[in-house]
């Protein structure tokens, strides 16, 4: 079996790297809705959303980093065009959104799908021992998982 310089299998790496690149695309799109969330977003609850999808937005933009140098690390190039992203995502983009719900039920529906993606990834990894994206794909799965709970949470929340 040929690896590739860091010992992986490089048909199944490069197998990963289109996941990736699908995952960056994806994340592309839910960091550009989310950026149009922070400018967006009106009404009572103004200020803590638009800081909240500043953390969002800032956390995402440095997953798309991360995605984008594992691609590298495994050999190969990530997509960088707004074409490739628009055409390789599974996200709804959120356009003209200014209501706090209709916000955060965007941002429930992306990161469902992301989660979905992440764990295709991880399940590819781990069948050939890739640790690097393992724990990446692990580390952000717990993340949005957790980020998913909060906002259902605030979504539950009487008004």
């Amino acid at each position: 079996m040929k690896t590739n310089s860091i010992g992986l299998p490089i048909k199944e790496s490069e197998e990963l790297v289109n996941e990736l690149n699908i995952l960056l695309s994806n994340f592309q799109v839910y960091y550009q809705n989310l950026r149009g969330l922070h400018w967006n977003i009106r009404g009572k609850r103004f200020f803590d959303l638009h800081l909240k999808f500043e953390e969002l937005y800032n956390d995402s933009q440095l997953k798309i980093d991360l995605i984008a140098e594992r691609v590298l690390t495994l050999g190969g190039t990530p997509l960088h065009t707004f074409s490739d992203y628009i055409s390789n995502s599974k996200l709804k983009v959120g356009k003209n959104i200014s209501k706090d719900v209709e916000a955060i039920e965007l941002i429930l529906e992306s990161l469902q799908i992301l989660l979905q993606l992440e764990r295709i990834i991880l399940a590819k990894a781990s069948d050939i021992n890739d640790e690097g994206t393992n724990s990446m794909m692990s580390d952000f799965i717990a993340e949005q998982e957790k980020t998913n709970w909060m906002l259902k949470a605030w979504m539950e929340e009487e008004i």
